[in-house]
């Protein structure tokens, strides 16, 4: 693999901008082509970014040979079929969070890519934020010594542009698979174990996607995760990784933090500023990149294990509110 890597990017929408826009911040990348259903979207997206190979159909993109990895940020239901389309085009890739819309089509696109022999990673990118990476470490240097609770919340109240989307069943609406997945990820990440029960409620709107979510998750030694999302919610953005000898302070907001705070007793906080340029996309980019260039078909640190537990976790908690989406 090259010292330049190229990118594809499939989608125009906000988290798109969002991905291209931090793309400048990883050393090798280069933003080759994107994709998109209209040429004036295409064309003003490539205008925004510089990028030379501008495609009218996702199906062109995925056939661009000067295109080495592609990223899928299109709504949860197209996950699937997007990063199927680009792996058989035998391009690597990048898919956004939520993997999937269920278990089911996370495992069927995994066998793809095995079968293709591609990598593929989904982009859960707090877990290669700084200040994150840097509460995972102390983490596991056993500094807060056995971890026993996990608190996190991620609510906010829904804008106009976002309104349509996170309220319609038929793109995977509600609060679990837009953002109820960043604080259960972050359980999985700094607990590196599966919970053994999972008990949740839900407040369900008019139009049958929840709105506002609660998830209780324990584990094999009693060690418990608090954690909630919701649309029609503002809560606190912080997270907190409490243990027998210590806690850890995830500043807000945890999924992109730039500061992160070790506080033991009879000790001076110990306080790690994790400055970063734009919102920090860039970091499971590098992870990409990194394992592409070592010929690896998956990240050792986002692995398709995790995603799948993830997905089975929030298969679980839909279970328990009897919501299923359309195309299940």
């Amino acid at each position: 693999m090259p010292d330049k890597i190229r990118w594809g990017i499939l989608s125009t929408g906000n988290i798109a901008n969002k991905f291209a826009s931090d793309l400048k911040h990883a050393e090798g990348a280069v933003i080759q082509a994107v994709g998109s259903r209209t040429q004036a979207s295409a064309d003003a997206f490539a205008g925004k970014y510089g990028i030379p190979n501008r495609h009218t159909s996702y199906e062109a993109l995925a056939a661009d040979p000067e295109v080495d990895v592609i990223y899928v940020g299109t709504p949860h239901n197209f996950h699937q079929e997007h990063s199927i389309l680009a792996l058989n085009a035998g391009k690597a890739v990048l898919c956004e969070k939520p993997f999937a819309i269920n278990c089911a089509e996370a495992k069927a696109v995994f066998a793809v890519a095995q079968a293709k022999q591609r990598f593929i990673m989904e982009a859960m990118w707090t877990w290669f934020i700084p200040a994150v990476a840097q509460a995972k470490s102390w983490v596991d240097e056993g500094r807060i010594g056995a971890v026993r609770m996990l608190h996190a919340n991620f609510g906010f109240r829904m804008d106009d542009e976002e309104r349509g989307r996170l309220r319609d069943k038929t793109l995977g609406g509600g609060s679990l698979l837009d953002v109820g997945v960043y604080p259960i990820a972050l359980a999985a990440f700094m607990l590196d174990k599966t919970p053994v029960s999972i008990q949740s409620a839900a407040c369900m709107e008019p139009a049958g996607v929840d709105e506002q979510a609660a998830f209780l998750l324990k584990y094999d030694r009693g060690e418990l995760a608090v954690l909630s999302s919701a649309i029609a919610t503002a809560t606190n953005y912080d997270a907190y990784i409490e243990g027998e000898a210590g806690m850890i302070h995830i500043h807000s907001p945890f999924w992109c933090s730039r500061r992160a705070t070790l506080l033991r007793p009879d000790e001076e906080p110990l306080v790690a500023e994790c400055p970063m340029p734009g919102n920090g996309m860039q970091y499971q980019a590098l992870e990409v990149m990194r394992c592409l260039r070592e010929g690896r078909l998956e990240s050792p640190t986002m692995t398709h294990a995790r995603t799948i537990e993830v997905m089975t976790i929030m298969d679980t908690i839909r279970a328990q509110w009897g919501l299923r989406y359309p195309m299940e």
